[in-house]
């Protein structure tokens, strides 16, 4: 078996859904090669915007980091990264630490804040109090509530985040399986809003699989462990669903993504973006007179935040 670009046998991965079949080195320029292709074909990124990466430390995100580093090398952007301490005891100090590392490694500015910075409470002390939802549904709506907040505070004009195929995929099958429309409309590459700052996904196109061997091949420091509050949601079921699908399918990931590209337009002709207004307890962007971060700071407790 010999590499499908250059014919080394020193061959790291097959690629099923495409029959490649890559050494190292060439397995890491197809990665960075298609990461960069991806931004120009869909507008992501214009010359001299500040890129604010959501770093949390884990694969995804580090290697999102490490790509665009290859762009702010170029003069191209200005690449900064934001850390969030969600309060994870014996989980997010690892991702804090890894992250740290790999800033300094590059020479990208790093921003560290967290839950308790913010709204004087952590994740593991709002799931302590028996709240009515899941850990995921808090902590997606109060870490996108603290990106928003301090990319504005730091001038950037984008997100990027690390959310891969797989990530991709499972957001999809999920909302549909909800009916949850308006979040259907929201899925691609980037999300545009005259309120929010911008967010990019630069992999939504790399298998999950393949940023691992990435980050391997690569030497980036990550941490891998899996949160362990993800084990007991919803997503982690879709996602044993499609992987088990895919042993037998090996393209659905990306047949699934094309679908969606392909009803995306309609659905949001169907389900028009709701009017923003302003949230009347913390003024950032909400359709309704409290935003969801608000919301659900209410719920918990009792209104202040």
């Amino acid at each position: 078996m010999s590499c499908t670009k250059c014919g080394s046998e020193k061959v790291i991965i097959h690629r099923k859904y495409s029959g490649q079949q890559l050494c190292k080195e060439c397995f890491i320029k197809t990665i960075q090669r298609k990461v960069l292709r991806d931004i120009k074909k869909h507008n992501l990124i214009k010359k001299g915007d500040k890129v604010l990466v959501a770093l949390s430390g884990g694969k995804d995100s580090t290697t999102a980091l490490d790509i665009l580093s290859i762009l702010a090398e170029r003069n191209i952007i200005q690449l900064e990264a934001i850390t969030i301490n969600e309060g994870i005891k014996d989980y997010r100090e690892k991702g804090i630490k890894a992250a740290t590392k790999t800033c300094k490694k590059l020479g990208i500015p790093q921003h560290i804040t967290s839950f308790k910075e913010h709204f004087n409470i952590t994740i593991d002390e709002i799931m302590e109090s028996k709240p009515p939802r899941k850990a995921c549904t808090y902590c997606g709506v109060l870490r996108r509530w603290i990106l928003n907040k301090e990319s504005k505070k730091l001038k950037a004009d984008k997100i990027a985040t690390g959310h891969n195929l797989d990530d991709e995929t499972q957001a999809i099958i999920m909302n549909y399986l909800e009916g949850n429309i308006e979040n259907l409309t929201r899925i691609g590459p980037a999300t545009h809003s005259k309120k929010f700052v911008t967010k990019i996904k630069p992999l939504r196109e790399i298998p999950e699989k393949e940023i691992k061997l990435y980050v391997k091949a690569r030497g980036l420091d990550v941490h891998l462990e899996e949160c362990p509050y993800r084990k007991t949601s919803f997503r982690k079921k879709i996602a044993t669903i499609l992987e088990e699908l895919s042993q037998e399918h090996p393209t659905i990931l990306y047949s699934t993504l094309r679908g969606h590209e392909k009803i995306r337009k309609p659905l949001k002709e169907y389900k028009k973006e709701p009017k923003l207004i302003e949230c009347q307890r913390c003024g950032q962007p909400a359709s309704k007179e409290l935003c969801k971060a608000c919301t659900f700071l209410e719920e918990i407790l009792g209104g202040s935040k």
